[in-house]
Order: C-alpha cells, then structure tokens, then sequence
C-alpha cells in the first residue's frame, strides 16, 4: 500500500542555490502538485534564505502557466476535482491568516483551478506543515540549525519521500540518514525510477516496489533442513 506522503525540501547553507531551485520547481509542480513524492514543506536556513525564495519567486512567474492541457504553453493544469482546489484554497487562508506573506499566487480561480502560490515567513503551526497539500503551494519555512530542520522534517506521521541540497559530504550523511521516510532526493528534485526502491515508512505505507526489493514482496521464504543423508 501507498498512502501518500508530506515530503519535506531542505536547502542548506552550503547548497548551490541555483540547483535547489530547480529541484523545488521540478519536485513542486509537475502534475501540478498531484504526486505523492511532490515537496510540501519547503525548510531553507536562513543564510540563503531571502536568495532563495527571490530565485524561486523569479522562476515560478517565468515557467508557470496555467491553462487547458492542449495549448503548448501550458504547464499547469487543474486539479482533480473542486474539494481539492478548496483544501488548497484552505490551507493558503489558514497561513495568511497566521502570518504568512503571498509572494505570488494566492488565489483560486474557476472550477478546480488554483493558481501556482509561494508562501514566506510560514510556522509549523499552520494547517500546510500539516497535512499534504496535493496541490501547488509552496510554503517556505526558515531555520537556523541542522537539528531544527530534521526536527521539523520528521515532525510527520508519513515517510514517503524527502528531499535535500547541500554540498557538504559528512552533513548529507547525517541528513539522509535522519530523515524518516522511505526515499531520499539529495541535490535532485525527481527520484523515482523504475530500477530504484519505491516504498515509504511511517504512515506512507505498507511493502515497497521497484528494484530486487520490490520483486521480494512477491517472493515466498521457504527454509529447508536437511539431515539424515548417509556419506
């Protein structure tokens, strides 16, 4: 079983912030929002903080468009029904209303549309750091420390996917092995791939596939003795 997932999306002090903000944009807003691996909460420590949120502010209104599937341009599209568009439209009212600044977006438009939304200065009180959103929001948080941030990361009852991007060798190390989910993106915004494990932890779900371990969960464990055979 695979019963979605919160990813979280750390960008550290020391990652090429460039990189981040494509890996945000591809994690984010492929289908809209609508994967179960698609980042939902979006942690950056506060050295690159306001670097980042202007790139990736500057790189949602250049690659963004939202309109019908058919035309060239578009690369954002409705979402599944009206009750997702409102959960969206919920949590992005319930973070204003706590606090949190539009940097763009904001809004819902006609039928299940809703438009591609940044969000600053978010707490991990609000509704978005706390149920997954499946839709294209974007609410960025800001740490200070290493520990805060898989604090904040692990602060979930699912473990699907996880995202992070630094450069620094030992800390991915520590991270990857931290965080409390089933698949790791480390400087990469899409890790799924048919020859690599699928699978998460926690309340994501139950057994994994892809890779020789997914084939597993197939498999049946058939433990043989043997004895009593003459030299």
């Amino acid at each position: 079983m695979e019963l979605g997932g919160h990813a979280p999306f750390i960008v550290f002090d020391s990652a090429d912030v460039d990189k981040a903000v494509g890996g945000a944009m591809a994690s984010k807003f492929r289908n809209s929002g609508q994967t179960c691996v698609c980042s939902n909460r979006f942690l950056v420590q506060s050295s690159i903080h306001d670097r980042f949120v202007e790139k990736l502010h500057k790189a949602m209104e250049a690659e963004l468009r939202m309109g019908h599937g058919s035309e060239p341009d578009t690369t954002q599209g409705p979402l599944i029904n009206s009750r997702a568009a409102e959960k969206v439209a919920l949590q992005i009212s319930d973070a204003v209303s706590q606090g949190a600044k539009v940097l763009t977006g904001g809004r819902r438009l006609e039928g299940s549309f809703v438009e591609p939304t940044l969000l600053t200065d978010v707490t991990t009180n609000m509704l978005c750091m706390k149920e997954e959103t499946f839709g294209p929001l974007v609410p960025v948080v800001r740490f200070n420390t290493e520990d805060e941030a898989v604090a904040i990361a692990n602060a979930s009852n699912m473990g699907l996917a996880g995202y992070f991007f630094s450069q620094d060798v030992r800390q991915i190390w520590r991270v990857a092995e931290a965080l409390e989910v089933g698949m790791v993106g480390i400087n990469e915004g899409l890790l799924s791939t048919p020859e690599a494990l699928f699978g998460g932890i926690k309340q994501s779900g139950l057994g994994a596939e892809g890779s020789k371990y997914g084939i597993n969960e197939y498999l049946e464990v058939k433990y043989v003795c043997f004895g009593g055979l003459a030299p």
